[in-house]
């Protein structure tokens, strides 16, 4: 039997020692290939190599000892990576067209047609939090109240506040997930 299967085998059973082993042979080599596909990224690279080895952990029990664990690893990376660049798409989106302030629409061209969407987009996002959650969102998005003024202004905690945001915003950043192809597209159209 192969030494890697053994490893695998061990892996699959718990084993931190054959989690260490596959670690230090190929945690080099997988930098190395997301450094690659990221054009260089140092951050991404080591981010995306850590985050691999957790995702492996995490699917010991479900790994295929016949596989090739660079497959493995390798797969898990490029899907990590995607991801992450996908939030950050989707963070980029978020940043620009919900905290910013719109410019005024002199033309309805497509562009400013399709920034109207976006708009209205998030509007009704907004529309659907709970009332106290929407009214923080708004007080803290919109209106630029620090979490100090909407807490004295709600008579309610600072924690209450930022708790409220952070719901409010994981909200928002799964209904532009959900709707990532349509947004994305829109995205590079309102960029060029």
């Amino acid at each position: 039997m192969p030494n890697e299967v053994k490893e695998l085998i061990a892996l699959k059973n718990g084993s931190h020692k054959a989690f260490e082993a596959i670690y230090n042979r190929y945690a080099g080599k997988l930098y190395n290939f997301i450094m690659t596909i990221s054009h260089g990224d140092k951050y991404m690279s080591e981010e995306v190599v850590q985050s691999a080895f957790v995702r492996l952990w995490e699917i010991k029990e479900r790994i295929d000892v016949e596989k090739s664990i660079l497959s493995y690893l390798s797969t898990i990376s490029k899907n990590l990576l995607f991801n992450k660049y996908q939030r950050q798409t989707i963070e980029f989106l978020y940043q620009k067209f919900i905290i910013n302030e719109q410019e005024p629409y002199h033309h309805q061209t497509e562009n400013e047609i399709d920034r109207k969407w976006l708009e209205d987009f998030v509007n009704e996002l907004i529309e659907q939090l709970p009332p106290a959650r929407k009214r923080i969102f708004i007080l803290r998005k919109k209106e630029n109240f620090s979490t100090k003024e909407i807490a004295e202004a709600m008579n309610i905690s600072v924690s209450t506040v930022e708790t409220q945001l952070s719901l409010a915003m994981k909200f928002m950043r799964k209904q532009f997930e959900k709707n990532y192809n349509k947004l994305f597209g829109l995205a590079l159209l309102l960029l060029i």
